[in-house]
């Protein structure tokens, strides 16, 4: 798979999973090429349209629900001929009924403050021994859902990420907010 360059996208004033997240992210569901994915919260499309490229015989949904967001993920399906990727317009709980059948792994880069709601809905679609991944900049909402997913008892992992990239003549680092990576494994159910 070729990893797409953040400057890339296009972008505008919406937040985007930055690089290394990205990769890091999408290493953590362990995408094979014939697998059905979902993002929730997907943005201006980085991650939808970076795992686009590793289902090359599988599909992306991704749903969005911010007007500006979505022109953007638009704009950069088109930008990537990212043929395998569907757009839902919506909330993600309102728009549940749209999502059909089961997945082979779901991230999770935004909740609209609906983030137990959404584990708890999705991960009824997630196939069991398959992950949900899941970014946070904020410990409160990593709290939750760690919580949550222990509760759904799936198996939790935390890894924080922080990158700094030198700049300028001097390369002074600079850095970017530390982001949380959960992946939760979904158990078989005996």
């Amino acid at each position: 798979m070729i990893y797409i360059k953040d400057e890339e996208f296009i972008r505008g004033n919406c937040p985007m999973t930055k690089e290394e997240v990205r990769i890091v992210s999408i290493a953590k569901l362990a995408i094979e090429e014939d697998y059905n994915l979902l993002d929730i919260g997907a943005g201006t499309g980085s991650v939808s349209v970076q795992m686009s490229r590793a289902v090359t015989k599988g599909k992306v949904i991704s749903i969005e629900k911010d007007e500006e967001a979505l022109e953007l993920l638009h704009k950069n399906k088109e930008k990537f001929n990212a043929e395998n990727m569907k757009i839902i317009s919506g909330e993600a709980l309102e728009v549940e009924a749209l999502v059909e059948g089961q997945y082979d792994g779901i991230f999770i880069g935004g909740s609209g403050g609906n983030l137990q709601d959404i584990i708890k809905v999705y991960g009824n679609k997630l196939k069991p021994n398959r992950n949900m991944v899941l970014n946070f900049i904020t410990i409160g909402n990593l709290y939750t859902a760690i919580n949550c997913l222990r509760e759904l008892e799936y198996d939790v992992e935390c890894t924080q990420l922080a990158v700094s990239r030198a700049k300028g003549k001097s390369l002074m680092l600079t850095a970017n907010n530390p982001i949380f990576i959960v992946t939760a494994t979904k158990k078989l159910i005996d």
